[in-house]
C-alpha cells in the first residue's frame, strides 16, 4: 500500500525530523531554504500533510487547493498567525505546533536584548570599530542597570514566565505582568498582575512576549507608548505586529522613550531604509528567537511527530485546538 504524501516547505530541516517521517510517508522536500505560497499551491495537491514554518502562509486558497487528503499542517514554531484557523477549521484540518520547546531559549534572547539594549552594547561596539573610543568622560556609554528596576512582561505564558524566573537573579525591585487572570509561578516569583496600562506606565523595562491575536494586535499602541517612562526600554520578542511600529519610530526619534530591541518586527525581512535600521537606540535580530541548534532540532522532531500522531489517529504532542 502506498504512502500517504507529505510536503515539507522548506529545505534544512534536520535529518532526525527528516528520517522519521519517510518512515511512514512519501516525503517531498523543496530543494531551497522557503517555499513562496504559488510553489506550495503547485504540489499541494494529494498531500496528506504540510511541514512548514511562519514564513510559509497556510490560508483557505492552500487548504482548499490541496482537497479532501489534506489532515494535518505541522508548524515547526510556537505561534502560528501565519494559519488561517477558520480555514482549518472548516476544512477539517489539524493543527500542530512547537509551544514549550522554544520557550527556554526564546526567553534567553529576551534577557540578551534586554541587556543589550539599556547596557548600550551595539552602540558601544560600533563607537570601538569606527574610532570613537578615545577621551571619554565618566558617564561615556553608560546605560541603565536592570537591579532595583521595575520590569513588566506583557503576555506571561511559558516563555513569560521563563524571563521571569531569569530576571529573578538581577534582584530587581518589582515584577509586573499581564494575564488573563493571576499566575502561581508569576505571583511565587514576586510577580504583580496588572493591567497593561498600569504596566507601561509603571515600568522601567517592558518585554512583549504575548501571542498575537486580534486581541492583541498592536497592543503596544500609541497612547500606551505615550505613557511609558522617558528612559523606558522596550523589547519585543512576541510578533512584530504586537507593537505600532509607526508610532514606536516618533517616540524613538522624539527621545520620549529610551530604547528599543526588536527580535521580531514589520515587515520581515525589515527594509533597509526603515527608520529604526539608523537609530542608536535600537538594537534589532533577525528574529532568532529559538535559533540554537539544540532548540531547532527539537522543534522540528516535534513538529514531525506532530504529523505522525495525525496519521496514528492519536493525541500530538501540541496541538492548537480550533
Amino acid at each position: 500500500m502506498p504512502k500517504p504524501k507529505l510536503l515539507v516547505a522548506m529545505s534544512s530541516v534536520p535529518d532526525l525530523a527528516i528520517d522519521l517521517l519517510r518512515e511512514r510517508f512519501d516525503v517531498e522536500i523543496f530543494d531551497f531554504k522557503q517555499a513562496t505560497k504559488t510553489e506550495i499551491l503547485n504540489k499541494v495537491h494529494g498531500k496528506f500533510g504540510i511541514f512548514c514554518c511562519p514564513w510559509n502562509e497556510i490560508d483557505e486558497e492552500l487548504i482548499k487547493n490541496a482537497g479532501p487528503s489534506l489532515k494535518v499542517i505541522g508548524t515547526m514554531s510556537v505561534g502560528y498567525d501565519h494559519v488561517d484557523l477558520i480555514a482549518m477549521k472548516k476544512y477539517g484540518v489539524r493543527l500542530g505546533h512547537t509551544s514549550n520547546v522554544s520557550s527556554e531559549v526564546i526567553a534567553e534572547t529576551a534577557i540578551g536584548l534586554l541587556i543589550a539594549t539599556t547596557r548600550r552594547f551595539f552602540e558601544a561596539n560600533h563607537a570601538l570599530i569606527t574610532g570613537g573610543w578615545k577621551e571619554t568622560s565618566i558617564f561615556w556609554m553608560c546605560g541603565r542597570s536592570i537591579r532595583n528596576s521595575v520590569v513588566g512582561i506583557v503576555g506571561c505564558g511559558n516563555i513569560g514566565i521563563s524571563i521571569a524566573k531569569k530576571l529573578n537573579t538581577f534582584n530587581i525591585s518589582q515584577l509586573l505582568y499581564t494575564s488573563r487572570g493571576e499566575k502561581p509561578e508569576a505571583k511565587t516569583l514576586g510577580g504583580k498582575l496588572v493591567t497593561i496600562d498600569e504596566l507601561v506606565e509603571q515600568s522601567d523595562f517592558i518585554i512583549v512576549s504575548v501571542a498575537l491575536n486580534e486581541d492583541t494586535k498592536c497592543i503596544i499602541n500609541r497612547k500606551r507608548i505615550a505613557k511609558m517612562k522617558s528612559h523606558a526600554v522596550l523589547v519585543n520578542i512576541g510578533r512584530g505586529e504586537l507593537i505600532d511600529q509607526d508610532a514606536l519610530v516618533e517616540a524613538l526619534r522624539e527621545n520620549r522613550i529610551g530604547g528599543v530591541g526588536l527580535d521580531v518586527m514589520t515587515p520581515e525581512p525589515l527594509p533597509l531604509d526603515n527608520p529604526l535600521m539608523k537609530m542608536t537606540n535600537v538594537v534589532l535580530l533577525p528574529h532568532i528567537g529559538s535559533a540554537s541548534i539544540e532548540t531547532r532540532t527539537e522543534m522540528a522532531v516535534v513538529t514531525a511527530k506532530n504529523i505522525i500522531a495525525v496519521l496514528d489517529n492519536s493525541a500530538m504532542i501540541k496541538e492548537v485546538q480550533l
